[in-house]
This record gives C-alpha cells, sequence and structure tokens, in this order.
C-alpha cells in the first residue's frame, strides 16, 4: 500500500467519524429538548390541577354541603328531600329478646311479623344505628338530684337541732317522727351516693354500646297523579299519607310485642347528627352541640364593654341577695325574740305562780305534806280569782263595745 491510498484511508476514516459524532450530537439535542418539554408539561399540569383546586375551593359553599348530606331540611317530623320530591318519615322499635321467650311467644311474634309484611303496600327500609351510652348527662342529673336530698338532710337536721334546744315544751311524738324522717333520708342520700359511685366505675374506660333499630317510610310526590297542588299542600299531604302508613306499621308491630313510636324533628336531627358524626357524638352530644354553635356559619364574640356589664350586674345581683339574706334572717331572730319577750310579758303571772308551786314542791320534805298542800291551793285559789276577775273585765269590753248593760 503505497502513501496516497493510506492518505485516501484515513480520511474516509475521519469523514466517517465526523459524521457518527455529528449524528450523537444532534441526537442528545433531540434528547434534551424532549425533557425540557415534558418538564414544561408537566409544570403545566401542576398548575392547571392548583388553580381547578382552587376554583373547587372558591366554589365550595352551603349547597355543596346539602348536596353531600342528602337532605335539604327536618320539618314537622319528616326528612325532606330533592327539594320536596321526596318525604321520609321514621319510626323507631324496641327490640325484643327472642331466643329468651317460649316456644308459643316465638310463634305469636313470627306470626305478627308474618302479618306486619302483608300489610306493606310500599318500600320501607331498615336501619340499625349502634350509638356509644354517654352516661355524662345521666350522671350529672343523678348528682343534682343526691345534691337536692342532701340539703334537704340538711334542713332536716337542723330543725331537729332547733327543736331539742328550744326552750318549748318538747312534743316527743314529733320528735321520734323527726328522727324516722332524718333516718330514711340519710339512707336515701347514702343510697344515691353508692349508685352515683359504682356508675362512674362502671364507665371508667368503658365504651357501653346500645342498638337503636329504625324503619325509614319514603313518599315522593310524583305519587300525587290528580290536581296541581303547590309545596305546601304537597307537603301536608306527605304529612298524613306518611303518618297514616307509620301508624298502620305500629298496630302491625304491636302483634309482635314490639313497641314503636314516630321521630319528631328533633330526635331526626340526632339521628342524623350521630349519622354524619359518628365519632364526635360518642363524646359530643347533639344539645351540646347546638349549645356551642355548630350550626350557624360563623361566630361573634360580644363587646367588652357588654361582658363587664354583664358581669357587674350578675355581681351586683349576687351581694344583694346575700345582703336580703343576711337582714331577713336578722329581722326573723329579732322577731322571735320580740315575740317571746311579748308572750312572757302576758304569762308573767302565771309563770310566777307556776315557779312558786315547783317550789313548794321541792321544800314538800322540809315543810310537811299539809303545809305544801295547803299553800299549792292557795295559790290555785289566787289563780282562779284571777281568771274570774280577767274574764269579768273581758265581758265589761265586750258589752261597752257592742253597746248593752
Amino acid at each position: 500500500m503505497n502513501n496516497n491510498q493510506l492518505t485516501n484511508l484515513l480520511q474516509s476514516l475521519l469523514i466517517i467519524m465526523g459524521v457518527v459524532l455529528v449524528a450523537l450530537v444532534i441526537i442528545l439535542v433531540i434528547i434534551l429538548l424532549k425533557r425540557r418539554n415534558k418538564n414544561n408539561n408537566h409544570k403545566k399540569d401542576e398548575a392547571v390541577k392548583k388553580e381547578s383546586k382552587d376554583t373547587q375551593a372558591s366554589q365550595y359553599n352551603k349547597q355543596s354541603v346539602f348536596d353531600f348530606m342528602e337532605f335539604d331540611k327536618i320539618e314537622d317530623n319528616m326528612i325532606i328531600q330533592k327539594e320536596g320530591f321526596k318525604y321520609l318519615m321514621v319510626i323507631e322499635c324496641q327490640g325484643i329478646n327472642y331466643d329468651l321467650m317460649s316456644g308459643l311467644e316465638k310463634v305469636s311474634v313470627e306470626q305478627g311479623f308474618i302479618q306486619f309484611l302483608n300489610t306493606l303496600r310500599h318500600s320501607i327500609q331498615i336501619y340499625t344505628q349502634t350509638r356509644t351510652v354517654n352516661l355524662g348527662s345521666s350522671l350529672n342529673n343523678y348528682k343534682e338530684k343526691v345534691e337536692s336530698i342532701k340539703r334537704k338532710l340538711e334542713q332536716m337536721n337542723a330543725r331537729y337541732d332547733e327543736i331539742l334546744h328550744s326552750r318549748e315544751h318538747i312534743n316527743p311524738l314529733e320528735v321520734q317522727r323527726l328522727q324516722y324522717e332524718i333516718v330514711k333520708q340519710k339512707n336515701l342520700y347514702d343510697y344515691g351516693v353508692d349508685i352515683v359511685n359504682t356508675t362512674e366505675k362502671m364507665s371508667l374506660n368503658r365504651n357501653i354500646l346500645r342498638k337503636y333499630y329504625y324503619i325509614v317510610v319514603p313518599y315522593y310526590a310524583e305519587d300525587i297523579t290528580s290536581g296541581k297542588y303547590d309545596k305546601e299542600e304537597i307537603k301536608g299531604l306527605a304529612f298524613s299519607e306518611l303518618y297514616t302508613n307509620c301508624q298502620s306499621m305500629i298496630q302491625s308491630l304491636g302483634a309482635c310485642n314490639i313497641n314503636s313510636k314516630i321521630l319528631n324533628s328533633r330526635e331526626l336531627a340526632e339521628l342524623l347528627y350521630v349519622a354524619y358524626n359518628r365519632d364526635e357524638s360518642e363524646s359530643y352530644e347533639l344539645e351540646k352541640a347546638i349549645r356551642s354553635g355548630y350550626n350557624e356559619l360563623y361566630t361573634t364574640s360580644p363587646d367588652v364593654l357588654d361582658k363587664k356589664m354583664k358581669e357587674l350586674d350578675e355581681l351586683i345581683n349576687e351581694r344583694a341577695k346575700v345582703l336580703a339574706n343576711s337582714v331577713i334572717r336578722d329581722v326573723v331572730i329579732e322577731t322571735k325574740k320580740e315575740r317571746e319577750v311579748k308572750q312572757k310579758e302576758k304569762q308573767i303571772d302565771n309563770l310566777v305562780d307556776e315557779t312558786a308551786k315547783n317550789m313548794i314542791y321541792e321544800s314538800e320534805a322540809r315543810l310537811g305534806t299539809e303545809l305544801a298542800e295547803k299553800s299549792i291551793n292557795k295559790i290555785n285559789k289566787k289563780q282562779e280569782e284571777k281568771e274570774e276577775k280577767a274574764n269579768e273585765e273581758e265581758t265589761k269590753k265586750i258589752r261597752r263595745a257592742t253597746g248593752r248593760k
């Protein structure tokens, strides 16, 4: 191979390598452009998604909440759906213990249930709801009753001490009756305290579950075939039809020894509240939620000066109540003392005579029985003379007042 051939071969190799290098550069540029376009498209998709989310959030309103809840409102013991085209009335049924029944009782229940099914002329839905029993409100009610029993027991003890320390004549029967009432009230108080403590221990860290059984009865406005009615008239017809059907079902269920009733509007609200807030309803009941303003779209705080004015009014009322009770108590004590003094002044002569008799009785052993009896008889004679004289004076006053001689 001469030099010219070698030169041509090297030139050909260089040309081929240059072409390959150019092709590789072009491929690399194409890959980079595709990757950049892919990143740009991803960013655009993210921006579009974010914009759509913001749009959805801005469009989240009261109407979308009602769409989610699948009912419009609760009115006249009915759940109204689909803008008044569907109405629901709910029957709550008490459970029966079928397994503990005798054979005849089971047959009776089965026959009654067959009769119930035969009376159905429209579709129904059976709904079971399990709730956690919240004993907080019940325990608070028990505690209030126990406190009232305790206050009554304290009043009876104070009355008993007042009778024992009074200087008036003590009636043994009254004291015995009061002692019996105190013992009875104390036993009742101890029993109530024991119930509260036992219930608190039982409910500590335990979930007490209870099942509720419901029958949901629907009514559709499209079932009205004759005439044109407005919404109020349709609602009235729906209520009449649902109420009649529900009462018929209640009577049929009565043959199965099942007690049932139609839920009112508040009970329907509680049913839906538990259904939509299963976790919160265990610790936060419907009444507390309503009092806390959970049914409001927003809350506002009262003015600071108004709050201060309210606190001052409460403070004034509290102090006035304490002052009034204190003054009344002092006046009652003073009046009682004045009454006792006046009564003693009126009876001073009799008290003197009775005290003298007691002194003679105590000195009977020293004076002798005969002398003591004569002295007591003389005092009795003086008392009779005083009473006769007082009666004569009273008769004279009456005659002068009536104009008689």
